[in-house]
């Protein structure tokens, strides 16, 4: 199995670039699933039931959430009924959605799971515990278990993919928006980054217009963060392949598509 992750959609821009990009990752490196970060797919914060359904009109097979979900109060009235939309499983007891979904393919099936850290964010249910129950009740049904673990501290996201290292197929870290360069498959079979990157505007500051980020850090005064409509955008993604039977990863790929390294087909 191939699986095609497209990091924190940020905004307008993020999601031209899914339109535009989506079509052509999927021609060239033909995933069987694709999964996508949307958490802040509508102007910067949460997501639509829109926009949710043109994610998989595109393509997507699951959208993960982190800590915007709530951000759209609409979300309330069609979580519960977004059979792949995956908010943290670690949310409180009784958070409407879900944490955990499974996609099938004409191979095998993948467990989809979305966990939140809990350094720096808020004091959820604790994910370490969490994953152990998912883990558990995922390979029930298959032994391929996608992780995207929306988390600050660098550190909490090394701590969670040696933590399931082995259990997992593959972990993958989101929400800092930066894509770090430590690819790599753990010991034990788990595809592993610390963040995947973000998708969107390409000269803001974390997707934001960085005169405002700026102004903040410079005066320390309350500014509106707006997505900027105009200029350069960017996709960043992971691509792992996994071994059906096994559940393990055999090789893994950052993607990053912007000015300074352009898509070649």
């Amino acid at each position: 199995m191939r699986v095609l992750f497209i990091g924190d959609v940020v905004g307008s821009p993020g999601r031209d670039m899914v339109t535009e990009y989506l079509p052509k990752l999927k021609s060239k490196f033909q995933p069987s699933v694709t999964i996508i970060n949307g958490e802040n797919a509508a102007a910067g914060k949460g997501i639509t039931e829109k926009i949710y359904r043109k994610f998989l009109e595109q393509g997507a097979q699951a959208v993960t959430l982190g800590n915007h979900a709530w951000d759209k109060k609409e979300i309330f009235d069609f979580i519960d009924h977004a059979d792949y939309l995956v908010r943290p499983a670690n949310f409180p007891e009784g958070t409407p959605g879900k944490g955990l979904t499974f996609v099938k393919t004409p191979k095998a099936e993948i467990a989809v799971i979305n966990l939140q850290g809990r350094t720096f964010l808020s004091p959820n249910d604790d994910p370490f515990r969490k994953i152990d129950e998912l883990i558990e009740e995922a390979k029930k049904r298959t032994p391929i278990i996608f992780l995207d673990f929306h988390a600050e501290a660098t550190s909490e996201k090394q701590a969670m993919g040696w933590y399931v290292d082995g259990r997992v197929s593959v972990n993958v870290g989101t929400h800092t928006h930066i894509q770090t360069a430590d690819e790599r498959i753990l010991p034990k079979g788990t595809a592993y980054i610390s963040d995947v990157g973000m998708t969107g505007p390409y000269d803001g500051i974390l997707g934001m217009e960085r005169e405002a980020v700026m102004k903040r850090f410079l005066t320390n005064l309350p500014v509106r963060f707006e997505v900027p409509k105009e200029g350069r955008t960017q996709l960043s993604g992971f691509l792992v392949d996994i071994d059906d039977r096994s559940g393990q990863a055999t090789s893994v790929k950052r993607i990053q598509i912007n000015d300074d390294r352009p898509f070649f087909e």
